[in-house]
């Protein structure tokens, strides 16, 4: 069996780029790959360009960490540039003939695939989940780690301050983004930090901090001046300019402006019947995010949770549930992990403890275990710490130092604000045996799986009466646990996972082509 995994960056880029899914498919790649029977391989594309060459090509990758050279290869100059954001509703995230011609030359020099398994749709055109029309042998799966294909924000986080639960035909797409980067100047910078990578000069190092910024705007001038661009620079390196106001200028001939609900209403409805007409299968990594695909138009019947594998999994024979969430002088320690962001409920969460009942706040010790956040993330921190017990941060952490920062934690907090699919650090908490208290947003309420420790997100008071209730021992932490779900490892996910692609290139479950079935329908 031969499976090629997709997503927009490097599983081993030294600029630890992707978060957990990066993590997720480094040891998929890992442990998948050694298995007998088993041929994998990783492509990677929208953050390597190069002005030099610029037609949309593929390459090993070149750069960073020697390890599994031979299986990771990258596509150059993608006209859809990653992460999302960064080309926010372009048409090439939906088509662009160059890097769909790239991706197939990949798969026709590599190939056959049985599989090809997309764990993103960010850095290429939507139009390849089609590749059945020009390899129809191979089985089509796409991973939900995101909300990508329905939201070029990606998380459905509007504004960032509120969960986009209707985006009114498109139309509040058009003023999302807080600040629009210029796709130009991003192309830019990315090519020059191909080049310096491919010269072996790594992100981090001395030469590639002092060089990096003097060499985009020598570059960038030097392109200013000239006028002597060949056709194809202009296509890969100007071929869509977004102003500042949000207007979308094509080189060429002039077209008119279209309405962002016609833009953005469009994007969702044409890449949603992409995966719909062209998917074998859909996979969610929490049932949470199925109903939230379906509700944006996903076809249920391709949906499946598949909940991903992780090497914490182990701690949980290792690991025994506490007694009581409370300890013997009636105080609590609760955790938060992850980044100091609006939408991981950071802000809320802070805003929450700051106002917390003072009879129930001076029981209350935090551990924040986050890199610092910007001047207002710090000030609700400060100001929070005023009202509790104490709060201990710890600025960033390695994985191996979370026994030692957890050690004393009795309740693990999970307050996303938006549809968080299912956040890692909510798994390493719940591995540890340590309960979660979580939003009713995303994945994690899953993991418990007891409707007392869930607060509605954005409440208050709602957070507030959850608190209180732990606080007084009204929580049954037998039936908790025996509700919880234990952790899935690595092992187990990959056997599922073979499982899936073997039932799907064996034709069971699914007798007809989706596009038969559909017609039949």
């Amino acid at each position: 069996m031969k499976i090629l995994y997709y997503n927009w960056v490097d599983y081993l880029d030294t600029e630890n780029r992707g978060g957990g899914v990066s993590v997720y498919l480094k040891n998929l790649m890992t442990h998948l790959g050694a298995k007998a029977g088993v041929d994998v391989c990783f492509l990677s594309s929208g953050i390597s360009y190069d002005i030099l060459e610029p037609k949309p090509r593929w390459e090993k990758v070149q750069h960073g960490p020697r390890k599994d050279r031979h299986l990771r290869f990258e596509i150059i100059n993608s006209g859809a540039l990653a992460p999302g954001h960064h080309s926010f509703g372009h048409e090439a995230q939906i088509d662009h003939p160059g890097t769909v011609e790239a991706f197939y030359d990949f798969m026709e020099k590599n190939g056959p695939f049985d599989i090809v398994h997309f764990n993103n749709l960010e850095g290429i055109p939507a139009s390849l989940v089609g590749l059945k029309e020009r390899f129809p042998d191979t089985r089509v799966i796409l991973s939900l780690h995101n909300y990508f294909p329905v939201c070029p924000q990606v998380n459905l986080w509007y504004q960032e301050r509120e969960n986009c639960i209707d985006f009114q035909g498109g139309e509040k797409c058009g003023d999302c983004l807080e600040r629009q980067p210029y796709p130009d100047e991003v192309r830019l910078a990315n090519a020059v930090a191909y080049r310096f990578k491919k010269a072996g000069i790594e992100p981090g190092s001395f030469l590639f901090q002092s060089g990096f910024g003097l060499a985009v705007r020598l570059w960038s001038k030097a392109l200013r001046v000239s006028r002597r661009w060949s056709k194809s620079s202009r296509d890969v390196l100007a071929f869509g300019r977004t102003s500042r106001e949000g207007i979308l200028t094509v080189n060429g001939p002039l077209k008119p402006v279209r309405s962002y609900a016609q833009k953005f209403g469009n994007r969702r409805a044409r890449v949603v019947e992409i995966i719909n007409r062209n998917c074998d299968r859909v996979l969610c990594v929490s049932d949470r995010v199925g109903v939230v695909a379906a509700k944006f138009g996903i076809d249920p019947g391709l949906l499946q949770t598949s909940y991903i594998g992780t090497k914490h999994a182990e701690l949980w024979e290792k690991t025994s549930p506490k007694q009581s969430l409370v300890k013997p002088d009636g105080t609590m320690t609760l955790a938060y992990m992850g980044y100091m962001r609006r939408d991981k409920g950071f802000y809320f969460l802070m805003r929450a403890l700051a106002t917390l009942p003072k009879s129930l706040a001076e029981r209350v010790r935090v551990v924040v275990c986050a890199k610092s956040g910007d001047e207002d993330a710090l000030q609700l921190m400060h100001k929070a710490s005023s009202n509790v017990k104490e709060i201990l941060h710890a600025d960033g952490y390695k994985h191996d130092e979370l026994d030692m920062l957890l050690a004393d934690v009795d309740l693990g907090l999970v307050p996303v604000q938006w549809e968080d699919n299912l956040p890692q650090v909510a798994i390493e908490m719940h591995a540890r045996h340590i309960p979660l208290l979580t939003s009713n947003l995303g994945g994690a309420q899953e993991l418990g799986n007891t409707p007392e420790m869930v607060f509605r997100a954005n409440s208050f008071e709602s957070f507030h009466q959850r608190i209180r209730a732990i606080l007084e021992g009204e929580i049954d932490l037998d039936a908790y646990w025996a509700n919880a779900m234990p952790p899935v490892s690595m092992a187990e996910h990959e056997d599922e996972l073979l499982g899936i692609y073997r039932d799907l290139i064996e034709g069971r479950d699914r007798t007809l082509p989706v596009a038969e079935a559909a017609a039949a329908e």
